[in-house]
């Protein structure tokens, strides 16, 4: 399908310096950079209810996404893998659009997914991309960096990131991103959505049961966060960008 919805429900547990927990509902649309998907309520670098604008990703300056994909890709000796660029995220809902994480699933000539970019925003306006080749374990793939970018104000930037998760394409998808310090864990947060072909009518469900979807992202951010504060966790400002440490 050249594009999906994908539904279900993401849960955070940070495990320092206390135990803080939530989860909601949310859904995400995936789609084949290189196949029309268009509908009547969904629309791609136009205006409309629900709408992709490529200027919300990649390079963030109008251009398509393919070439800055590419150019990932092949940074990283992994331009086998641009032959079919499926991207999950959240779209604009009403000209408004916040992804805290969204995902390039990359395949070469033969199907098969051999590289993911994950794609991560944070509330202070910036963006980082982690380029990861695909490795199976057990049927998982499992994936690792360094924190390369400040995103909670109640976490330094020491210590990195695991990921495991199936194809993004599965009819069930399920994605795990734990953070931590020389082995001790910080934050877990964990995705798990059902896929849905696309159409007018699923989407409109979807927009009377859960409507706003990236505001109710962006405001949740910002309640837990005020949460965390008057409980008691340590702001940490954004740091320098020249220091080296925000990019």
């Amino acid at each position: 399908m050249s594009a999906m919805l994908h539904v279900g429900r993401v849960s955070h547990v940070r495990h320092s310096p206390f135990q803080h927990r939530f989860s909601y509902r949310m859904w995400m649309l995936s789609v084949d950079l290189d196949a029309p998907c268009e509908t009547r309520l969904f629309h791609r670098n136009r205006a409309g209810l629900v709408s992709l604008h490529d200027a919300d990703h990649g390079p963030r300056d109008g251009t398509g996404l393919r070439p800055w994909v590419e150019a990932q890709l092949a940074a990283q000796h992994l331009e086998a893998f641009a032959v079919r660029i499926r991207f999950m995220m959240i779209p604009r809902v009403l000209g408004y659009a916040f992804n805290p994480i969204a995902l390039f699933a990359c395949h070469d000539a033969d199907g098969r997914l051999g590289a993911v970019i994950h794609q991560v925003k944070n509330t202070f306006g910036d963006q980082t991309a982690y380029v990861l080749p695909v490795a199976l374990h057990d049927g998982t793939i499992r994936q690792a960096s360094v924190k390369r970018m400040h995103v909670s104000p109640f976490f330094d930037m020491r210590g990195g990131y695991r990921f495991a998760f199936n194809d993004p394409a599965s009819p069930d998808f399920h994605l795990t991103i734990r953070y931590g310090v020389d082995d001790q864990p910080r934050m877990t947060a964990a995705m798990q959505l059902r896929a849905r072909p696309l159409s007018d009518s699923a989407l409109a469900r979807l927009l009377l049961s859960m409507p706003l979807m990236p505001v109710k992202v962006f405001a949740a951010i910002l309640w837990e966060a005020l949460r965390l504060k008057l409980r008691g966790a340590v702001y940490h400002p954004v740091p320098d960008p020249l220091d080296g440490k925000h990019a």
